[in-house]
C-alpha cells in the first residue's frame, strides 16, 4: 500500500514539475516578420542548421553601408520543404555559393533576421521555402537583387 502511494506521489510531482516549464509556442508569420517589406537579398550561402520545425540558413549579404552582413532565414517547416521538393542537400551543395533570397525582415528592426520564402539556388533552380505573402508563385520570382 505504501509503495503505490509512493509511486502515485511521484507520478504527480513528475506531472506538476512537467506542467510548471515553458511551453514553445510556434509562431505566426505576421506576428513576427513584415510582409510589407519583403526584398531580395543577394550573398553567399554559408550554412544550413536542418532541424524541426524551421530550417534556418544563413548568408553573407552586403549591407547598404558596403559592410558584409550575415544573416539569417528561417523556412517553411521540414516536412513542407520535402513536401516541395526541397532538401537539406540542395542547401549543402550551394555552401559557399552565391544565391537570391526573396525575405521579409523581422518586425522588430532585427537587420540579420528574415524569413525566406523563395530561394534561386546558384545552379539557377528556384525552390519555394516559405510562404507565398506576395502572390509570387516559384516561375514569377525574378530576383531583383534589392538587397
Amino acid at each position: 500500500m505504501m509503495r503505490n502511494f509512493i509511486v502515485l506521489m511521484a507520478a504527480v510531482c513528475l506531472y506538476l514539475l512537467g506542467a510548471a516549464m515553458p511551453a514553445s509556442a510556434h509562431h505566426a508569420f505576421a506576428a513576427e516578420f513584415d510582409k510589407d517589406k519583403c526584398a531580395d537579398f543577394t550573398g553567399t550561402l554559408t550554412n544550413i542548421d536542418w532541424e524541426n520545425p524551421h530550417a534556418y540558413f544563413t548568408m553573407d549579404v552586403k549591407g547598404d553601408d558596403g559592410k558584409t552582413l550575415q544573416m539569417t532565414f528561417e523556412t517553411s517547416s521540414l516536412s513542407t520543404l520535402k513536401r516541395a521538393g526541397t532538401s537539406k542537400a540542395d542547401f549543402v551543395n550551394s555552401y559557399g555559393k552565391g544565391v537570391t533570397v526573396r525575405g521579409c525582415p523581422a518586425k522588430n528592426g532585427n537587420k540579420t533576421k528574415a524569413a525566406a520564402n523563395y530561394i534561386k539556388f546558384a545552379d539557377g533552380t528556384t525552390h519555394r521555402i516559405g510562404q507565398d505573402v506576395e502572390g509570387l508563385f516559384p516561375g514569377n520570382f525574378q530576383p531583383t537583387g534589392d538587397k
